[in-house]
């Protein structure tokens, strides 16, 4: 039998029509549809692993998974034919942009260094924006919301914005930037860290804004975060406005100068 190569594969997708990138018994996922897809291309059983969990709606801009499989996938021409055929059989809010044969023990979720997302938001009604940013009606004070995030960097674990019962083996995260910024009619909330727990980037936003609309004061931030409690955070804002934008790795870009 021959030996199998592992890949890194490099997606993005709109992620409006699925329940998340995690395959399901009772609905459609981004990975039950790309399983199929590089089943398909490649003629064989293949099962992808995810560099993360996204929530339902929440959309990707870079996302990386692995699998592995016995064709070969080398030369760049290859990689060009492959990612062109995977791509005609997915469906049109699912993008393929690369795939990376890196070494057998490489893992797109647990070799993953750093992780970003951008939250977007909008205060004038724009049909071209429903669905991909979250319509508010008051703007908040980005002063306030970008001291209250610079306290939010100064903690490790973010038990009060993790969603009960996610079964992980700790709440610690290493947030190395968070900042609102200004462009146009919007404003972008861009947070990066190590990892996120389920839900922080949305509990936190929600918190934020309650800062921004002088709900709470930013050094309220604090005894949220400390109390572990996720029941004292703001609420969960849609997932219409969520993007992962970044996922680092120290193998890829290597793999990727090698093509």
């Amino acid at each position: 039998m021959a030996a199998k190569q592992r890949y890194f594969i490099e997606l993005a997708y709109d992620g409006g029509n699925y329940h998340g990138w995690q395959s399901q018994h009772n609905a459609v996922s981004v990975q039950e549809v790309l399983n199929i897809a590089l089943s398909t291309i490649l003629r064989e059983p293949i099962e992808t692993v995810g560099c993360g969990r996204t929530d339902t709606g929440v959309h990707a801009k870079e996302f990386f998974g692995h699998f592995d499989c016995k064709s070969t996938v080398h030369t760049p021409s290859s990689v060009a034919n492959s990612v062109r055929s995977i791509n005609s059989v997915l469906p049109h809010d699912i993008g393929v942009k690369s795939i990376i044969p890196v070494h057998a023990g490489a893992h797109a979720r647990f070799d993953a260094t750093l992780r970003s997302y951008e939250y977007h938001i909008h205060f004038n009604k724009d049909p071209f924006k429903k669905g991909y940013s979250w319509l508010l009606r008051d703007e908040p004070d980005l002063e306030l919301m970008n001291r209250a995030a610079k306290i939010i960097m100064e903690y490790i674990d973010f038990s009060c914005f993790s969603k009960s019962n996610t079964q992980v083996k700790t709440n610690n995260c290493k947030i190395v930037n968070a900042k609102w910024v200004r462009e146009g009619d919007s404003i972008i909330f861009k947070i990066s860290a190590d990892r996120f727990l389920r839900n922080m980037v949305r509990a936190i936003v929600g918190t934020l804004l309650m800062v921004g609309h002088k709900e709470i004061e930013p050094e309220a931030i604090r005894d949220i975060i400390e109390s572990k409690n996720r029941s004292n955070a703001g609420a969960s804002v849609p997932a219409c406005g969520l993007y992962l934008t970044e996922v680092k790795y120290p193998i890829v870009p290597l793999m990727k100068e090698e093509q």
